[in-house]
């Protein structure tokens, strides 16, 4: 988002050993460790970050192939979209939907990263970390690590206990592309396409993100964003009919295996009042998508906060819905006025 402070210490990994060495220098300095990404995710504060911010930037990319599917191992400072569209050359299907989305592998497992019908649960098998108690080195298996709807064990229940040094994807090679999503159905239909490729549904979804500014582009004026904010909402059924009964009309929503309701957080930060390109002073709504906040020259991370926590708190008024931020808040930022003593 082009804002926030400036780290204390800084380190740059680009092998798992300076990993380690940096989890060991701040552990014995008792200096607190942010581990950053791609950094597409994440809201810094103004004031910075007091600590080491250790940059995770290792490479490599390794595969076992056989006739039926095909174990693909990266490190976690490897470009998620350049993984994906590699898979994508090669025929191997599970993650075509999920291209064009910024960041790197390592973040992918942290927030069960999914679009257009898929999350990348469906296809991890292992993921490899630093456990920050032990100093060891493990390999959790998918049913260790607790995914959950842009969730994990790594993000909710042990946020600060691991550092994401590999991720396994099992992928099939050969395989049908996967189209569940209408909205990605009905691009490939208008491209006259009924038995797509993968790489068909790559374009299109990457055409479809282009659209909506969710492509990586420094010229677009709409840049400047996390992507989506707020996580779409899941509420239990007879919540979501008290909320189709406020609109009294249609509402879109999409029922969950467990028997709750997903709902659509643009639809109801739509049906509030604010509009694409709604903005206040240097920040604001993307012109092309309701669930992207913006931030313009001269924006600073207490001015994103504040817009967020006035969009939540209208939602949540009106609606009895509360919004959950989808990026990372580093330093003293919060959506919670009593937290930070700041007001919207």
């Amino acid at each position: 988002m082009g804002l926030g402070g400036p780290a204390r210490y800084f380190a740059h990994a680009r092998h798992d050993v300076d990993v380690r060495t940096a989890w060991a220098w701040a552990r014995e300095r008792r200096v607190p460790l942010r581990v950053l990404g791609g950094g597409s995710n994440v809201v810094v504060d103004d004031a910075g970050v007091d600590g080491l911010v250790l940059l995770v930037d290792t490479r490599g990319v390794q595969w076992l192939e056989g006739p039926d599917e095909v174990e693909v191992t990266a490190a976690a400072g490897e470009s998620w979209d350049d993984l994906v569209r590699c898979a994508v050359t090669r025929s191997w299907a599970g993650i075509e939907c999920l291209s064009g989305i910024p960041g790197r592998v390592g973040a992918t497992p942290i927030q069960n990263v999914g679009a257009y019908g898929q999350e990348v649960s469906e296809v991890i098998t292992a993921v490899h970390a630093l456990d920050r108690i032990s100093g060891e080195t493990v390999t959790l298996a998918a049913a260790e690590c607790g995914f959950a709807y842009r969730d994990s064990r790594f993000k909710s229940a042990e946020p600060e206990r691991w550092i994401v040094m590999g991720v396994t994807f099992r992928l099939k090679p050969g395989g049908r592309p996967s189209v569940k999503y209408d909205e990605l159905s009905k691009h490939l239909a208008r491209r006259g396409l009924t038995t797509p490729t993968l790489e068909d549904v790559r374009e299109s979804v990457i055409a479809i993100r282009r659209g909506k500014s969710m492509v990586y582009d420094p010229a677009d004026e709409n840049g400047r964003s996390c992507g989506s904010f707020f996580t779409n909402p899941i509420v239990d059924a007879e919540h979501a009919e008290l909320v189709a009964a406020r609109v009294g009309g249609a509402m879109p929503r999409w029922a969950q295996p467990d028997g709750r309701v997903k709902l659509s957080a643009a639809w109801l930060i739509e049906r509030t009042g604010f509009a694409k390109g709604t903005s206040a002073g240097p920040v604001g709504l993307s012109t092309r998508h309701t669930l992207a906040i913006v931030s313009h020259e001269g924006a600073h991370a207490h001015d994103v906060i504040a817009f967020a926590r006035h969009i939540r708190d209208t939602v949540a008024k009106q609606f009895d819905v509360r919004l959950v931020p989808e990026p990372v808040f580093w330093g003293r930022l919060t959506l919670d006025e009593e937290e930070d003593g700041s007001a919207a």
